[in-house]
C-alpha cells in the first residue's frame, strides 16, 4: 500500500518560535502563510507542517498522489481506494472521504495512543 508523501504535521503553541526552532535544524520554509498560522518546511526529503491554532495533536500526513517535493506522481492509489484497503485490513475510520466523488479527498484514523493518521489527497 503505497500512501504517497508523508510528513508530520505540528500543532505548535508559537508560530515564529517553531519557525526559529526548526530552521536551526536546517530546515527551509517551501510554503504555507504565516498570517493565516500556517508554515510549510523542509530539509531534505523530510517535511514539517507548523500550525498554530488549527489542531489540538500532531498529525502524521501521507500525500497519496504527491511525491516528497510535493510534486504531482503520474500513477498512484486514489484515497477512496486507500480506504477501502485499510477498511478492509480492519481499521476503523475516523472521518471518511466520500467514495462517489473523484479527485482531491482525506480520511483520518486514530490510531491506538490517539494519533490522527490524515490520507490527504490533494490531485
Amino acid at each position: 500500500m503505497d500512501l504517497g508523501a508523508f510528513s508530520v504535521s505540528l500543532a505548535v503553541q508559537d508560530l515564529q518560535a517553531s519557525r526559529t526552532f526548526y530552521e536551526r535544524l536546517g530546515f527551509t520554509v517551501f510554503g504555507g502563510n504565516a498570517d493565516e498560522n500556517w508554515l510549510m518546511l523542509r530539509n531534505g526529503d523530510h517535511v514539517i507542517g507548523l500550525f498554530q491554532g488549527m489542531f489540538e495533536r500532531n498529525i502524521l500526513t501521507f500525500n497519496p498522489g504527491w511525491d516528497q517535493q510535493a510534486r504531482p506522481v503520474g500513477e498512484f492509489t486514489d484515497v477512496r481506494e486507500l480506504q477501502r484497503q485499510v477498511r478492509g485490513a480492519g481499521a476503523e475510520i475516523e472521518t471518511a472521504a466520500d467514495e462517489t466523488t473523484t479527485g482531491p479527498a482525506s480520511f483520518v484514523l486514530i490510531d491506538p495512543d490517539g494519533n490522527p493518521v490524515l490520507v490527504d489527497q490533494h490531485v
